[in-house]
């Protein structure tokens, strides 16, 4: 009798024991390009403002139980680029800046946490607010020893069998000489439908076995439109990732393997734009929202980790006053780029230079400037002389072809808006300093304190199995 009560209680154990150690089916990466810890304190602190209040009101992904700081250094530098990082991210290798899924020594590949989970049999998405073949989510398929040999990593794309890709487009379809069929062709070769746009996916997505999701009508081959510029009619990573989760789950009992990229938070930063990285920041949240809601009807079975691959701008929430004053930001509304455009677009149609009055009407109506936000004397008369170095004296001042080089106007602006709002830039490049990682679900608990960047998809085989 005892030795059937031993027996029942060794195979009880042993269940319990695979029980415990059984890993998440269902794996989410947020990478946020360029979300720091400073981009994301001022997005919360952005929201308390709008608010009237003091503090902060938390993000979805803040809420996460669990925390810790990524050192983000690669191979050469102490600052990164995303391609390093991103190799770092999805393979847990140091490599040199510039290198994609390589070593150093730009021959060895890095296999990615995405080729892994598809070699176990899992399914595998990999989606971004940028072109498809760009840095962070390039890493995760390709092997190049540069991030700029863009067709070449279209190609790789392809050759990946992933179930499904999304973003803005190809960034090099066609080679200059038209030596290869292009990786549209190569793409409906490989089994990829190719879809415009969230209402194409809908269209194609229970016939397909393959997805490829790109923009309808694309304004730029390389982005998604930012969030504070977008129409209503333009694809959004919360758009990517509902498409993604369907079409992961046409085969739940598989499991998946899903990165998303907010990599618009970057490209602000680059523009030292405040108003624009916080909006980026925000739409980067509505996607994890999305991720979340599923993480809820599957607990046991979800993993989701929100990092990023380096900071961009090196933002500061304060220029020296002691205080933020960030919801004048609320009343800018398009981002630097966007407005310069603007003012070349208005231009262009008038047919001449614009005047001053007309230029300062601008200012007002897009950046709430002396109607909405008090400016000091000092920071007009730069305006003035902006416009004078931009515009010339009034039309007919430049020559034709300089008519319409207005992104001095455009940049003094953004300027001049984050003084208003006590936020500083340390540079228009990247920074070294530490990105935050959030954490929830199985697993989790895995994601705390300091860690190296290399460490997260290492963590992350480990959970899953991989």
């Amino acid at each position: 009798m005892k030795r059937k009560v031993t027996l029942i209680m060794a195979m009880m154990l042993l269940v319990f024991t695979a029980s415990a150690k059984k890993g998440p089916k269902y794996v989410f990466y947020f990478i946020g390009d360029g979300m720091g810890v400073n981009q994301v304190m001022a997005t919360q602190y952005y929201l308390a403002d709008l608010e009237g209040k003091m503090g902060y009101n938390p993000l979805c992904f803040t809420g996460f139980p669990y925390t810790g700081l990524v050192i983000t250094n690669s191979a050469n530098t102490y600052v990164t680029d995303s391609s390093a990082a991103g190799t770092a991210l999805a393979g847990g290798k140091k490599t040199n800046n510039n290198v994609l899924g390589m070593l150093p020594d730009k021959e060895t590949p890095v296999q990615s946490i995405a080729e892994m989970a598809h070699n176990k049999g899992y399914r595998v998405a990999i989606g971004t607010t940028v072109c498809v073949d760009h840095a962070t989510p390039a890493v995760f398929y390709a092997h190049q020893p540069s991030r700029d040999n863009y067709h070449e990593i279209g190609i790789e794309l392809s050759q990946s069998g992933f179930e499904f890709f999304a973003g803005a487009d190809f960034h090099t379809p066609f080679t200059k000489d038209n030596s290869d069929e292009g990786n549209y062709v190569q793409a409906e070769k490989a089994g990829y439908t190719i879809v415009r746009g969230y209402d194409g996916y809908k269209e194609k997505a229970e016939s397909s076995d393959k997805i490829l999701m790109l923009e309808k009508n694309p304004k730029s081959d390389h982005y998604l439109s930012f969030a504070i510029d977008r129409n209503e009619d333009e694809m959004t990573l919360s758009q990517i990732t509902t498409a993604a989760i369907d079409f992961m789950m046409k085969d739940p009992k598989k499991g998946f393997f899903m990165m998303m990229e907010g990599g618009r938070i970057d490209n602000a930063g680059h523009g030292n734009d405040a108003a624009t990285v916080i909006q980026e920041t925000l739409d980067f949240d509505e996607a994890i929202k999305i991720a979340y809601d599923f993480y809820l009807k599957h607990k046991k079975e979800t993993l989701i980790i929100v990092t990023a691959d380096h900071e961009t701008g090196a933002m500061g929430l304060s220029n020296g006053a002691y205080r933020l004053n960030s919801k004048v930001l609320q009343y800018q509304d398009m981002s630097e780029g966007e407005f310069s455009a603007y003012l070349e677009k208005k231009g262009r149609e008038i047919g001449d230079i614009l005047t001053w009055e007309e230029v300062e009407q601008e200012l007002k109506d897009h950046y709430g400037f002396w109607d909405k936000i008090r400016l000091r004397d000092s920071q007009t008369d730069r305006l003035r002389t902006t416009y004078v170095e931009t515009f010339g004296m009034g039309p007919g001042e430049l020559k034709e072809e300089e008519y319409y080089k207005v992104d001095k106007m455009s940049d003094e602006a953004t300027k001049i808006i984050s003084e208003v709002a006590q936020i500083s830039w340390g540079t228009g490049s990247h920074s070294g300093g530490y990105v935050p990682v959030f954490a929830i679900g199985v697993g989790a608990e895995q994601f705390t304190g300091q860690m190296d960047n290399t460490e997260i998809p290492m963590k992350i085989k480990k959970l899953a199995g991989y």
